[in-house]
């Protein structure tokens, strides 16, 4: 019997990790024989882009009835459930498992990162919420221990993105550079960045990817003017409106990347592209530790130097050799489907 299937998450705002996990789900549930539909704030550009149903996350009615017709709702992957980016947005995702739980529907928490919550009244919605999913896997360590203190099982997993097949083809001219707007990103620390690249990779052309372009596009414009206003002779280019696969296949076949989005390093650090994070989140932070690559704080600049000389000296292969065994296993997700 075929099991109608609805996705819940950030879909349709065209930013590329979110929309990179809805791919990898997306072909694992096409392979097990679903009717899938996603709440999406584009409807058109989600059917379009990942050829699948879509419904607007915005239209309460349509997305009660869509629910009220399901089987099993999937909330996730990504940063749902917490109130650092928005309130509402945690708010809004946790109605829809609680109208999903409502209607007797089974809930998949499907490798989110739950937290950081601050807001006293929001984590008592959550984990009141989420207790009663059907299965609830995290991808990070944080939000498992954050789950394990309200006594809720769930299973620690890797990201899904890791699932992607990447091919490096290393490219020794081209370093990629990924900015987003974030409140902790001050025009000091773009400065110092700006000349740090210059003096490192000043005979490399450095590509400035813009993965969500509200978020990214201008801040990443300004940012090769800086390199521009140092060296007139920097190879500069702004990569934007690309689709997935391009995106994936350019970062991949970088020779060095600096980079905010976690997705972005995990598609990097993939395929052995040695890599540099910008600590805008504890996410990023995170992944840092654990492939041991460098971070760049957003408020200290004294180490900058020695960070990009740890930069150089990266080993490939054990970037790639730590991207393998964080394979993504879906195994326990799968039978919710058989």
């Amino acid at each position: 019997m075929t099991k109608k299937v609805v996705i819940s998450g950030y879909y349709g705002f065209n930013n590329f990790g979110d929309e990179e996990i809805l791919s990898v789900l997306l072909s694992k549930l096409k392979q097990w024989n679903t009717d899938i539909t996603v709440f999406s704030s584009n409807p058109d550009w989600s059917s379009s882009v990942h050829d699948v149903k879509a419904v607007c996350s915005f239209n309460l009615p349509q997305v009660i009835e869509t629910i009220i017709k399901c089987d099993i709702i999937i909330s996730g992957g990504g940063s749902l459930l917490q109130d650092v980016t928005s309130l509402k947005s945690l708010i809004y995702y946790s109605l829809i498992i609680f109208i999903a739980l409502f209607f007797r529907k089974k809930v998949i928490i499907f490798a989110q990162g739950i937290g950081p919550i601050n807001n006293s009244f929001a984590r008592f919605i959550v984990m009141n919420i989420i207790r009663f999913c059907s299965f609830i896997t995290v991808r990070d360590e944080n939000s498992y221990n954050l789950l394990k203190k309200y006594k809720i099982k769930a299973k620690l997993v890797s990201d899904p993105v890791y699932s992607i097949d990447v091919n490096h083809v290393n490219n020794a001219y081209e370093v990629g550079v990924q900015l987003r707007e974030f409140k902790t990103v001050s025009d000091e620390f773009l400065n110092v960045l700006a000349h740090l690249v210059v003096k490192n990779f000043s005979d490399k052309k450095i590509k400035i990817f813009s993965l969500q372009d509200a978020l990214d596009l201008d801040i990443c414009n300004s940012f090769r003017i800086k390199l521009n206003n140092i060296s007139k002779d920097i190879k500069t280019e702004v990569v934007t409106n690309n689709s997935l696969l391009s995106i994936a296949e350019q970062l991949s076949s970088l020779e060095y990347l600096i980079a905010m989005r976690f997705h972005a390093l995990i598609i990097g650090i993939k395929a052995g592209v040695k890599s540099l994070g910008i600590n805008y989140d504890i996410k990023v932070e995170q992944l840092a530790n654990d492939a041991s690559i460098p971070l760049l704080s957003l408020e200290d600049f004294s180490d900058f130097d020695e960070k990009f000389q740890s930069l150089k000296e990266e080993s490939s292969a054990a970037l790639s050799d730590f991207a393998r065994s964080k394979q993504f296993c879906w195994d326990e997700i799968k039978q919710f489907f058989d």
